[in-house]
């Protein structure tokens, strides 16, 4: 996928298409695991494949001039951050489910990179690409935040 993102931010069909391809097998993914129910490994290496697709391509928008360094800085943070929590809290024996406020976070993300790879117009794209990484950071922020929070009480809690 990163390989295939143009230096031109024209986009690119390709890019779009593997892109879509991929954001898809995430929804499968998560419907086959409600279906089916939920492994341990899976439960843990889902989110990590995520986070690795999204960032790694946004890091690569960054790079090529589509995002900017800052906003990705606060996706990456979060990210990081909750991911981290999740481990913890995971060797105690804690759950962490996935919000669903993280759940549109995670299609705003997608969207962002997705409308980031489309090949539209330069007007097009500031409006779509741009717009939708902002409602991102937005999302995460936000989900961040009530993970942090439901944290917070459950410590206060014990």
């Amino acid at each position: 996928m990163f390989a295939i993102i143009p230096d031109d931010n024209v986009g690119s069909w390709a890019a779009t298409g593997l892109w879509f391809v991929l954001s898809m097998s995430d929804l499968v993914d998560g419907y086959l695991a409600r279906k089916e129910g939920t492994t341990r490994s899976g439960a843990f290496l889902d989110p990590l494949a995520d986070k690795v697709c999204v960032l790694g391509a946004m890091f690569v928008l960054v790079n090529r001039g589509y995002f900017s360094a800052w906003l990705v800085g606060i996706i990456a943070a979060r990210e990081i951050s909750i991911s981290l929590y999740r481990v913890f809290a995971g060797a105690k024996g804690v759950s962490v489910p996935a919000s669903r406020a993280a759940k549109w976070k995670t299609f705003a993300q997608q969207s962002a990179v997705g409308f980031a790879v489309l090949p539209w117009t330069a007007a097009n794209y500031t409006i779509a690409a741009k717009g939708s990484l902002v409602i991102a950071v937005v999302l995460t922020v936000y989900s961040g935040a009530q993970y942090w929070l439901v944290a917070i009480r459950a410590r206060r809690a014990r």
